[in-house]
């Protein structure tokens, strides 16, 4: 089947709606890939943007929103797009049961992307279980552009560490983290990230996985004056900015926290300035002459695919 589609929100370069072929499914882990044939999709999607991907079990209304892992632009079906999901619930158990030749409505690429360094600088990717999947795309795009990458991988136990034989060939360096001690150093990520950084000079972080992990990740890159762009996870609704059910408040350069909806103003925000919760701790305020260029605003789909304004 050929793929179709039809483009969203009235741009021609923006995201796609498309009719979908499974092509690949397998075991990753603890954890499911699936692969579709989409060729508009794979084209315009960049690191950091994710596919809003429709299920079709009892009681599903909500589209799902996952992280895009892979894509490729070649091949027999021209564009694939690769994606991991937990079956943890009803629509993402449903998910991991499609096979080859069935069909899916998938809408991507959406929200912003990760900003690439304009300068060699060595950059550290930190992944928490399977929110490390979008990282293995980001560290493709900057080895590509010259950049040494460097992984620092966790999870609750070594079962739940995303694709460790893929992060060990294709790192510069990799260094595992599991709760139980089961895989790699006992501990957190974030326990291992200030040694990591100091013994590889690590000059940017990036950072995705569990809410607490990126606030703990941002408070350390603090410590370290290390500029750090986190994409968080959030529970999406409709994944277009109308429903405001996944805020994240970000402090601007003015002071103020406003609310900012991950789905169209993220899920890529400077750690920096996102105020993990305000009640009970915020990160310090930002130093603008250190960080000159951290809280330039991350480009949205419609520009970022220049190669020129997705770069700080």
């Amino acid at each position: 089947m050929r793929p179709r589609g039809q483009t969203v929100f009235g741009r021609p370069d923006g995201p796609v709606r498309a009719v979908c072929e499974v092509v690949g499914r397998r075991p990753e882990g603890a954890y499911v890939s699936l692969t579709v044939a989409a060729p508009q999709i794979a084209e315009r999607a960049l690191p950091g943007q994710f596919v809003n991907v429709a299920v079709e079990c009892r009681g599903a209304l909500l589209r799902r929103p996952f992280s895009i892992y892979r894509t490729s632009r070649q091949g027999p079906w021209v564009g694939t797009v690769e994606f991991i999901l937990d079956p943890h619930g009803p629509g993402t158990a449903w998910l991991a049961e499609r096979a080859p030749h069935e069909i899916l409505d998938v809408v991507g690429p959406l929200g912003n992307v990760f900003p690439v360094p304009a300068q060699r600088v060595p950059c550290l990717v930190v992944g928490g279980g399977y929110g490390a999947a979008p990282l293995f795309f980001l560290a493709e795009r900057l080895r590509a552009e010259g950049q040494r990458v460097d992984m620092l991988l966790g999870a609750a136990t070594g079962e739940r560490i995303f694709n460790a034989i893929e992060a060990k060939r294709t790192s510069a360096s990799v260094t595992f983290t599991t709760d139980d001690g089961s895989y790699g150093l006992r501990g957190r990520v974030t326990d291992a990230l200030p040694d990591v950084a100091r013994d590889h000079g690590t000059g940017v972080v990036y950072g995705c996985g569990p809410m607490p992990m990126l606030r703990e990740v941002a408070r350390v890159c603090g410590e370290l004056r290390l500029p750090c762009q986190i994409a968080v996870e959030e529970h999406m609704a409709c994944a277009t900015g109308v429903c405001w059910t996944c805020v994240v408040p970000v402090r601007g350069k003015d002071g103020r926290v406003r609310m900012k909806r991950s789905c169209i103003d993220g899920p890529v925000f400077n750690g920096a300035r996102v105020a993990w919760d305000e009640s009970r701790w915020v990160p310090a305020p930002v130093d603008e002459e250190f960080l000159p260029n951290v809280g330039a605003p991350v480009p949205r789909v419609a520009t970022a695919r220049s190669g020129e304004e997705d770069r700080w």
